[in-house]
């Protein structure tokens, strides 16, 4: 921070009689003869008196003993800040001055005006803070080997800008999310294309986790940022386990379906067959109308997974038998179709998505 520091005293040694001179002005020179504060920054990290193209103090004594000291200097101070909001958090920080020679009872420091003591540019912005407001504040500082001391604060509110973190970090994860609900959509059978876009979300979402903690602090409890990158994470890495169950329960699936027609596969020597292709919501009719045919062979058609083809022959079986198998195999076929754990994932998944973000927004923003 780079600022101009006015000390204002009253030293009745350089009062000087005049009728035409309201001031005399002097450059650095004279400072070094004559008393001055030795006010220093508190917790400054690094701090120097400009010097370009001359030292850039001034002194400007008045008739009655006045004295205005004014230098340019720049300042780097530390500011302890608590990230547990970052980005969208709020830090205060203060700019602190204190003599460091003189106790209170030698020297006592004030601000002139008070909060109208600090004047600011209007054009003044940094990159990725808002100077939302600023204050002044005095208190008296204590040492237990020096005693106490007056210490002049200057107090900053500071906003971080969200708009950069939103473009590099908000709006990738949310896309990253939402891209691994597109395989909700593919066929369970595109074993390829379903796991090849699981694991693209789930290393691109390492991606941006390991991007924002490389330029952060390392502190030791958990931002705002990584609740909304660790929750998505888990969003993307729970659609690559719903795959894997919906590919676990089809392979059980199938392998019932085969024993199925292993099972029926014999005609047992009939030849009057007949081949009916039956949907599969039968309504209760639909199973009374098959009376005179017993179950041979059942094909499942895989162009069509609601459908299935049904090799029916005339036999001596009893008609209550005949309603029954029918039954249960119509029902195993509606109850086993894991098509609709997909079904569900698109309405859970994004509705849970979009309540995280309503309450994530309202509580951080």
């Amino acid at each position: 921070m780079t600022l101009y520091l006015r000390n204002y005293w009253k030293d009745e040694r350089l009062a000087f009689p005049s009728r035409n001179n309201r001031s005399m002005t002097f450059d650095g020179r004279l400072v070094k003869k004559i008393w001055s504060p030795d006010v220093f920054f508190v917790h400054s990290k690094r701090s120097f008196i400009h010097d370009t193209t001359t030292d850039n103090i001034m002194l400007r004594v008045f008739p009655d003993g006045n004295v205005l000291y004014s230098l340019r200097v720049t300042v780097t101070s530390m500011c302890i800040m608590d990230f547990s909001r970052f980005p969208l958090d709020t830090q205060t920080c203060s700019l602190e001055l204190e003599s460091y020679a003189y106790t209170e009872d030698d020297l006592m420091l004030y601000w002139k005006d008070g909060n109208e003591s600090l004047k600011t540019d209007e054009k003044v912005s940094l990159s990725q803070f808002l100077i939302q407001k600023f204050h002044t504040t005095s208190r008296l500082a204590f040492y237990s080997s020096t005693g106490w001391y007056n210490r002049l604060y200057i107090n900053f509110t500071l906003r971080r800008h969200i708009f950069f973190f939103l473009l590099q970090t908000y709006f990738p994860a949310t896309l990253m999310v939402m891209l691994s609900w597109v395989s909700f959509w593919i066929d369970r059978r595109a074993v390829p294309a379903r796991v090849s876009l699981g694991i693209t979300t789930v290393l691109t979402m390492s991606t941006i986790i390991t991007g924002v903690n490389a330029s952060m602090p390392r502190v030791s409890y958990i931002k705002a940022v990584d609740i909304y990158l660790w929750v998505s994470f888990v969003f993307v890495f729970l659609s690559v386990l719903e795959y894997a169950a919906v590919n676990y329960l089809t392979t059980v699936q199938e392998r019932k379906e085969r024993k199925a027609r292993a099972k029926w596969h014999c005609t047992c020597g009939l030849s009057n067959a007949k081949t009916m292709l039956l949907d599969g919501n039968m309504s209760e009719a639909d199973v009374h109308s098959l009376a005179g045919y017993t179950k041979t062979q059942i094909i499942s058609d895989e162009t069509d997974k609601d459908r299935m083809l049904v090799h029916l022959s005339i036999g001596s079986e009893s008609n209550s038998q005949k309603k029954k198998r029918i039954r249960e195999f119509v029902g195993m076929r509606i109850i086993q179709n894991t098509h609709a754990i997909d079904q569900y994932s698109r309405l859970i998944f994004p509705a849970s998505f979009i309540l995280f973000n309503f309450v994530y927004w309202c509580v951080y923003a």
